[in-house]
């Protein structure tokens, strides 16, 4: 089952990882961190489905901090492509998007992103924070 949410901010995306690190075993499922000028766009994607239990917890945490995502054709491609093996910088390239983080949930990429980015503009702007 996948899972495709619009969080706000860096910090909320960050909170996501926790709660997938605390909660599933790492293996269980993988995340695809979009950026994007107004905010976080998330695809987690769980290789076993959810029971129907976790499913409501888990929807019911996603609810509390972003909103469900409805993809627009080319962030449709963009996972696609993703998903049949294409190259984050490739990918990328091609649509014109800031792949953040592919793969298993790791909080260095957010990090390292926001810290690359925020040192580039002198500042931090809001969807960083």
């Amino acid at each position: 089952m996948d899972y495709i949410y619009f969080l706000a901010n860096a910090s909320l995306t960050l909170r996501v990882i926790e709660y997938l690190q605390r909660k599933y075993d790492s293996s269980s499922c993988s995340m695809t961190v979009i950026h994007q000028i107004n905010g976080w766009i998330i695809k987690i994607k769980f290789r076993r489905p959810l029971t129907p239990q976790q499913h409501g917890d888990f929807k019911a945490f996603m609810n509390e901090l972003g909103i469900p995502y409805e993809l627009e054709i080319r962030l449709q491609m963009v996972f696609w492509s993703l998903e049949t093996g294409q190259s984050p910088i490739d990918v990328m390239s091609r649509y014109q998007v800031a792949i953040v983080s592919h793969g298993s949930p790791d909080s260095n990429d957010i990090e390292a992103f926001r810290q690359q980015f925020t040192r580039g503009l002198g500042y931090c702007p809001e969807t960083l924070a």
